[in-house]
C-alpha cells in the first residue's frame, strides 16, 4: 500500500440508486479497520445518474452524519464510486523508446500517456487508465517494469470512460455537502476490490455487481481487468415487475422481493403463500409464492442473460476458470447463485467483502461491497488526493506540460 500512515481515515462513499452509504475506514499496521458506517435511503438517483441534486445531497448528508457518529471522526474527504448507462469501457496500447536504456518512472508515465492518447468525445472523460501488462523488447506479461532495462517499452491498458456531466453532477452532490472528492472509482472496480482474492483474478473471473439501478460487470484475467460493463438493469426492475403483476404499491413490492423472494421457483414449496396489500383502498389478497418467483425468474433470467452475451462479446468465455463472482444488494435474493449457474454454465458464489477488520459482522454482506472497495481502493492510492473534473483552463496545462518538458532536458 502506498505511503501507509497508521491512524489515517478513508471514508468510501457509495452513491446508489437505491441507497447511499458511507463507509469509515481507519488504516492500521495490519491493514483495515472499519470503524464506522452510516446509510440512508437513496431518491435523487435513477439508473445510477444523479437526477436530483437536492434529494441526493440530503441523503448523503443523512448517511455521512451518522458514519461520523459512529466511527467518533470527522468526514471531510471521501472516495466515490460511478456506474450508469454511459460508462464505456476498452482496450489501447502505447509504445514509446526508453531513454537511458533503463525503464524510469517518467517512461512509465509517458508510455500510459501514449495509450491513452485516443479519441474521446467532448462530452466523455477519462475516469481510469488501468494497466493491464507492459512489454519491453517483445517480452510480454511484465507487471512492473520499473528499473528493467531495454529500449522500447509498450503498454497495454484499459480505459474506462464516462459522461462529464454525470462526474460533475456526483461531485457536486458531495461538495455541497461540504466533502472533497479524493478520487471517483467505476464501482464494479471498487466491489472488486472489497470481494475478489487475487487467485481469482489471476486464474480469470467475471465479477457481476447487481445494484438497485445498474449492473456492473468487470473481467480479469492474468491479475488484470480486462474488460468493464454496465448493464442499466437491476433490482428495481424487479421490484417495478411486483408491483405491477401483483397490482401492489411499490414499497410494499420491494417488502415482499425482500421477505418472499426468490429467483428459482423449483427451489420453493407449492404450498406457500402471502398476503398481498392492494392500491386504493381495496381489502389485501392471499397469493401463491409461486406465483411471485414466476414474475421474478424471467427478469433474474434476462439479467444474467445480458452478462452472458457481455462475456461473449468480449471473447474471454473460455478463459474464465474461477468462474463468476456475484455482489451487491440484490444478489441477497434466494435462488439468485443457482440461476446464474444455470445461465451463464460457470460456477457461481457470492462475493462478501474481505481481507479487512473493525466491524467485520455489519459490512459481512454484499450490499456493502461497493463502498467497503471504495475504502480498499483508497487505501491503495492514498498519494493520488483530489480529483479534478477535466481543466478548462488550456493555458495553465500547456503552462504545466512545457515546464515538465524542459526539467526533462534541463
Amino acid at each position: 500500500m502506498a505511503k501507509q500512515k497508521s491512524g489515517e481515515i478513508i471514508v468510501g462513499l457509495d452513491i446508489g440508486t437505491t441507497k447511499i452509504c458511507a463507509i469509515v475506514g481507519e488504516l492500521t499496521d495490519s491493514g483495515i479497520d472499519i470503524i464506522g458506517i452510516g446509510t440512508h435511503p437513496s431518491k435523487g438517483l435513477r439508473k445510477g445518474v444523479v437526477v436530483n441534486i437536492e434529494a441526493t445531497v440530503s441523503s448523503i448528508r443523512r448517511a455521512i452524519e451518522e458514519a461520523e457518529l459512529m466511527a467518533g471522526a470527522e468526514i471531510s474527504h471521501v472516495y466515490t464510486g460511478i456506474a450508469g448507462g454511459h460508462i464505456k469501457g476498452f482496450n489501447s496500447q502505447g509504445i514509446v523508446a526508453v531513454k537511458d536504456k533503463e525503464v524510469r518512472e517518467a517512461d512509465i508515465a509517458r508510455v500510459i500517456d501514449a495509450a491513452k492518447a485516443v479519441a474521446i468525445p467532448l462530452d466523455r472523460e477519462v475516469i481510469h487508465v488501468l494497466p493491464q501488462e507492459f512489454i519491453i523488447d517483445d517480452q510480454g506479461g511484465i507487471k512492473e517494469p520499473l528499473g528493467m532495462a531495454g529500449v522500447r517499452l509498450e503498454a497495454k491498458v484499459h480505459i474506462v470512460t464516462g459522461a462529464v456531466s454525470s462526474a460533475q453532477n456526483i461531485v457536486k452532490c458531495a461538495n455541497r455537502t461540504g466533502l472533497n472528492v479524493s478520487d471517483i472509482v467505476l464501482q464494479p472496480l471498487a466491489s472488486a476490490e472489497a470481494v475478489l482474492g487475487e487467485d481469482e483474478k489471476e486464474l480469470g473471473v467475471c465479477l457481476v455487481d447487481i445494484g438497485g439501478g445498474t449492473t456492473d460487470i468487470a473481467i480479469f484475467s492474468g491479475g488484470s481487468i480486462v474488460h468493464t460493463a454496465v448493464i442499466a438493469l437491476g433490482g428495481n426492475n424487479l421490484t417495478s415487475d411486483i408491483a405491477i403483476g401483483l397490482r401492489t404499491p411499490a414499497h410494499e413490492a420491494e417488502r415482499i422481493k425482500q421477505k418472499y423472494g426468490c429467483a428459482l421457483a423449483s427451489l420453493i414449496n407449492k404450498d406457500d403463500t402471502l398476503e398481498v396489500p392492494s392500491v386504493g383502498g381495496r381489502q389485501p389478497r392471499v397469493l401463491g409464492r409461486q406465483i411471485l418467483c414466476e414474475i421474478l425468474e424471467p427478469r433474474v433470467e434476462e439479467i444474467f442473460q445480458l452478462v452472458h452475451r457481455e462475456i461473449q462479446k468480449c471473447g474471454y468465455e473460455d478463459l474464465l476458470a474461477s468462474g463468476v463472482v456475484i455482489t451487491g444488494g440484490s444478489t441477497l435474493l434466494a435462488g439468485m447463485p443457482e440461476l446464474a449457474e444455470e445461465v451463464l454454465g460457470l460456477p457461481v458464489r457470492r462475493g462478501m467483502p474481505r481481507g479487512i477488520g473493525g466491524l467485520v459482522d455489519v459490512v459481512k454482506s454484499p450490499m456493502y461491497a461497493t463502498g467497503v472497495g471504495l475504502v480498499v481502493y483508497g487505501a491503495k492510492h492514498l498519494d493520488r488526493r483530489m480529483f479534478r473534473i477535466r481543466e478548462e483552463n488550456v493555458y495553465k496545462k500547456v503552462k504545466g506540460r512545457m515546464r515538465e518538458w524542459l526539467e526533462e532536458i534541463f
